[in-house]
């Protein structure tokens, strides 16, 4: 993917605004859209020998493939060798790399404080024989288990605890013992750091979350830079049929196009509620990366461009946090992250997460920030009577 081939040529020092807007879109030809509608098509015109880029709706689509050039010039600006995919689902995009990369007998270190449905994923992969090693992101504890490893996953900042592990360090370590390394991006996304620049194999993600923010599309995407392993997950796609439908992948490039504005906003704000949470005394266990004094803060300021949109934090009791979630009004009481809509949840509720009952998961929006601070205040405030 050569920069001056792609999105009317940006370059590599473009801005993120600038490539956010400009991403995979095609050379301008006289009449046409600037963005191309959706592709519904399962097969294309194919005459004689089958070598043009179409050929059956399972395996390429021009919707796609649009779409796949916007997230690698957000992932990799520049890197000319960057492939992406994309997926029916963020746990369609993890599941194409565990299962195309180990077999029976390999050895993957997963962390044991990521995504909820990655214990379900454990249970997957023990039985095709695959020996899992687990451990914290925080302190960098993986770094352990990395003897005989295949694959190093590593899921930072996690979901849902924010805690940050140096990926250079990580990916260093795992390459000199001959393991691969997968990174989900999914709370940081391509804005927020840049994981195949640090040294990871792949970088993966739900589009489902800040990417495409409206929380209207289901979608995932792996990018990255090894030509062999990408080949084997092109194939895992197409062996198990996990694409998304042309009208998602269409709405989730439209969306990119206010990435930055929605990133850059509704990071700024996460950081007001989280400095307006942490004067509150009921709340314990407060995390967000981009305070000074959270425990990530100095690792995430090295790798990571921007902090992201969650801040987590603990109330006294299951009972307390039910009261505020029910008194909120500008914040949705909703699962998943990264929306322009604030939402927040009780994760305890789903069982997947090793947190207190009072553990709440928030996600900032796009709202003034004085108005959602203004409401998040008031629900503390009615919630503790």
């Amino acid at each position: 993917m050569s920069d001056s081939a792609t999105a009317g040529g940006i370059g590599s020092g473009a801005g993120d605004g600038t490539r956010a807007v400009r991403a995979g879109l095609p050379e301008p030809v006289k009449y046409e859209p600037t963005l191309p509608g959706p592709v519904f098509a399962a097969h294309f015109h194919l005459p004689g020998e089958a070598t043009g880029p179409y050929k059956y709706g399972r395996d390429e689509n021009p919707t796609w493939t649009h779409l796949e050039r916007a997230i690698g010039e957000l992932e990799a600006p520049g890197q000319e060798d960057v492939e992406t995919l994309v997926f029916a689902s963020g746990m369609a995009a993890i599941s194409s790399v565990l299962f195309s990369q180990l077999r029976a007998g390999d050895v993957v270190v997963l962390p044991d404080d990521g995504y909820q449905v990655l214990p379900l994923v454990r249970e997957q992969l023990a039985a095709y024989d695959i020996e899992v090693r687990t451990a914290p992101t925080g302190g960098d504890a993986q770094l352990d288990l990395l003897d005989g490893a295949k694959l190093l996953w590593l899921e930072t900042p996690s979901n849902p605890g924010l805690d940050v592990c140096d990926i250079r360090r990580l990916a260093d370590a795992a390459h000199a013992r001959g393991a691969l390394v997968a990174v989900d991006n999914t709370l940081a996304s391509p804005l927020g750091q840049r994981p195949l620049e640090l040294g990871a194999d792949f970088t993966v993600a739900s589009g489902t979350k800040q990417l495409t923010g409206h929380g209207d599309v289901l979608l995932g995407y792996v990018a990255g830079t090894d030509a062999s392993a990408m080949a084997a997950v092109r194939r895992w796609r197409k062996v198990v049929g996990a694409i998304p439908g042309p009208m998602e992948a269409w709405l989730a490039h439209r969306s990119i196009a206010t990435l930055q504005l929605r990133v850059d906003r509704q990071n700024a704000t996460a950081l007001i509620v989280a400095k307006a949470l942490r004067e509150r005394a009921e709340v314990t266990g407060l995390r967000y990366p981009g305070l000074p004094d959270d425990p990530s803060y100095k690792i995430a300021s090295q790798q990571m461009r921007r902090y992201g949109c969650v801040v987590s934090f603990t109330l006294p009791t299951r009972a307390h946090a039910d009261r505020f979630l029910d008194a909120l009004r500008l914040v949705d009481d909703a699962t998943s992250f990264g929306g322009v809509r604030s939402t927040a949840e009780r994760r305890g509720r789903w069982g997947g997460d090793a947190v207190p009952e009072g553990f709440v998961r928030l996600s900032v929006g796009a709202e003034d920030p004085e108005d959602l601070v203004a409401d998040v205040l008031r629900a503390l405030d009615e919630s503790a009577r």
